[in-house]
């Protein structure tokens, strides 16, 4: 009974802080801006993780995503007038139904051949948006775009996007542990641990992986949305392979196949990548030693080793009681 309490109590002030946060730093809008792009990296990160710590396919192509939610958002709303956040709700099914499309041939690969075949995805998106017809996406050049607007109220100001982020990233987590918990996330785990065992059960191998392709797409794609309406601008730069390194590295930083690995991995990456910024040319180094550090010394990232750790120190305290 004391440990239920002690779990919802943690919860309660956490929930109280996050939703402090920005009076808490108040006159900074810098770190309330550095929080808004930790919220849609959680969800972009997630979106990883259900294709590849849930159903074990590698993908280092997801900037590709992230380049279709953004490009194909800001592009709906300049040149079709369509209010922003039906854009970026349209975008997100759009690189739904092209991670389906990409997922269907590439399930048959494995390892080293279906990650470099997301990777040639990545490099393909990234070719097409900086070299549009017609400078369609302005090329290298880039777009600017407006803000997120909810039925007539701007989201102008970055505290106001922080709490649409805020709901963005419950709805998504929530979304997310409904999926997992599922019929289909059970069929995504079997695969993940064989997938020659799961056929042989009966579950449908590449129909799975297509779906689990395709709502990966989805929560990037509407990552990519979110950080062009919060910048306010994008280029082709931003989509380079790179991003899904970064992707990959919050991920196996924070813990695959969990719903706080990709929280905790999206914060600290994030928080270093900020405090390090004076060396952004060695930023690649930077996330190799985070990835070697990950395999070497934490295979299970931040969220695995703490449970390994907590239930260490719970067992000592049973001793120690005993």
């Amino acid at each position: 009974m004391k440990d239920i309490s002690k779990n919802n109590l943690w919860k309660v002030l956490l929930a109280v802080f996050i939703l402090a946060l920005p009076l808490l730093m108040q006159g900074s809008n810098y770190f309330i801006l550095v929080f808004c792009f930790i919220e849609i990296y959680i969800i972009g990160v997630s979106g990883l993780d259900i294709v590849f710590g849930y159903c074990g396919q590698i993908s280092l192509g997801h900037a590709a995503f992230y380049a279709i939610g953004a490009y194909g958002s800001v592009v709906m709303h300049k040149y079709f007038g369509i209010p922003v956040i039906l854009t970026m709700i349209i975008a997100a099914f759009i690189s739904a139904a092209i991670g389906a499309l990409i997922a269907y041939p590439c399930s048959q690969l494995v390892f080293h051949f279906l990650s470099l075949a997301t990777q040639a995805v990545g490099e393909i998106v990234y070719i097409v948006v900086s070299h549009s017809p017609n400078n369609i996406t302005g090329n290298y050049v880039g777009m600017y775009t407006d803000p997120v607007n909810l039925f007539g109220f701007k989201i102008a100001t970055n505290t106001q996007f922080y709490y649409f982020g805020l709901v963005c990233v419950v709805l998504f987590l929530v979304a997310k542990t409904f999926l997992v918990k599922s019929k289909t996330g059970r069929a995504f785990t079997a695969i993940r641990e064989n997938s020659h065992a799961a056929n042989g059960m009966g579950i449908n191998v590449r129909l799975y992986k297509v779906q689990a392709f395709a709502v990966s797409a989805f929560y990037t794609a509407f990552a990519g949305a979110m950080y062009a309406h919060l910048v306010g601008y994008i280029n082709p730069d931003t989509f380079l392979y790179k991003q899904s390194v970064m992707f990959l590295t919050m991920l196996l930083f924070g813990g695959t196949g969990s719903l706080w690995g990709p929280i905790l991995g999206a914060a600290s990456v994030l928080l270093v990548n900020e405090s390090l910024r004076s060396l952004q040319d060695y930023q690649m180094f930077i996330y190799g030693i985070l990835m070697l550090l990950v395999i070497v010394v934490m295979p299970g990232g931040i969220f695995g080793e703490g449970k390994k750790l907590a239930a260490k120190l719970r067992r000592i305290g049973g001793n120690a009681n005993a």
